[in-house]
């Protein structure tokens, strides 16, 4: 008879016969090998982050910037050279003894000559947009005038004409209000356009007036010509202005201002009758200029205090 088979002394049941604790025991153990792998696959992951990170370039410290806005008081200086000045009708009244009547005329030609002007002022920049300021400014200028006359000249016969000339100068004083709209900065150089009203202070020189006969051989007076002196007027104009240009960031508080500014000067006297005029019974203001329109090229500089 074949021997009987010897047996372990370690029986392994089949998992049919397992109790509830073996199992139980093996489903931790699959869960702590599970939560083993996640952590090491994360540990690799942020490994590999940390290398990644050590590869980027290293960080720029941005230097902090300070930005203030524009506002505060700033003074101004400005010179200009009208190159163009238009009178919109400079006349004049002649006075007959005989009568006791008036006539009047008008100048054929006029033209103007240096005419230089200077400004000084304070002003208030509100914010980047705005600003205002008050300014008072002179300015001077040489006037002279011609006129043609179909009557006789004094003294002469009939058929007699005169060409008279005149000239005169002037000087004024503007206290002007002024509004401007700055239209951005660019490089350092702001745009802008603006606007003032004001009155002019206007005062006339002496009028020299000298006739010419034209037309005949008569004498117009001692060899030929005669001439007068007239007292010249002063009186306030109203007053108003346009302006453009555009400023330059010299520095922080520097400004430079290049500009054109057309201000209109309301007409009024220029000058009086002469003595001998006045003598005979001639009354009130010989001479009148017409409003003054004055296209300026100005240069200037602001002085800003913020």
């Amino acid at each position: 008879m074949p021997a009987p088979e010897e047996k372990s002394g370690i029986e392994t049941a089949p998992a049919a016969r397992r109790g509830p604790e073996t199992r139980s025991m093996e489903g931790q153990a699959m869960i702590r090998s599970t939560v083993l792998a996640a952590a090491a696959a994360m540990a690799t992951m942020l490994a590999g982050a940390a290398s990644a990170a050590d590869d980027l370039p290293p960080e720029v410290a941005l230097k902090e910037v300070s930005v203030k806005e524009a506002g505060g008081w700033y003074v101004r200086g400005d010179l200009g050279y009208a190159a163009y000045t238009r009178d919109s009708g400079a006349s004049f009244r002649t006075y007959d003894a005989s009568t006791g009547g008036y006539a009047s005329d008008s100048f054929d030609h006029t033209r103007f000559d240096g005419n230089f002007s200077g400004d000084i002022g304070i002003g208030y920049q509100f914010n980047d947009l705005l600003r205002a300021d008050l300014t008072g400014e002179v300015f001077r200028g040489d006037f002279d005038g011609r006129f043609d006359s179909a009557s006789p000249c004094a003294g002469g016969g009939a058929g007699t004409g005169c060409s008279t000339r005149g000239s005169s100068s002037f000087t004024g004083g503007s206290l002007m209000l002024n509004g401007y709209v700055d239209l951005g900065t660019l490089a350092g150089f702001t745009p802008y356009v603006g606007a003032g009203v004001g009155a002019t202070r206007l005062h006339w020189g002496d009028f020299t007036g000298t006739a010419d006969c034209v037309a005949a051989a008569s004498a117009c007076g001692a060899g030929g010509s005669s001439s007068a002196r007239y007292g010249g007027a002063t009186g306030w104009r109203a007053t108003y202005a346009l302006m453009a240009g555009v400023a330059y960031d010299v520095s922080q508080n520097v400004k430079i201002d290049l500009g054109y500014r057309f201000s209109h000067v309301g007409g009024g006297g220029m000058f009086d009758f002469s003595d001998a005029d006045q003598a005979a019974g001639a009354g009130g203001t010989m001479g009148r200029s017409g409003s003054l329109d004055r296209h300026e090229i100005r240069i200037g500089l602001r002085l800003l205090t913020w």
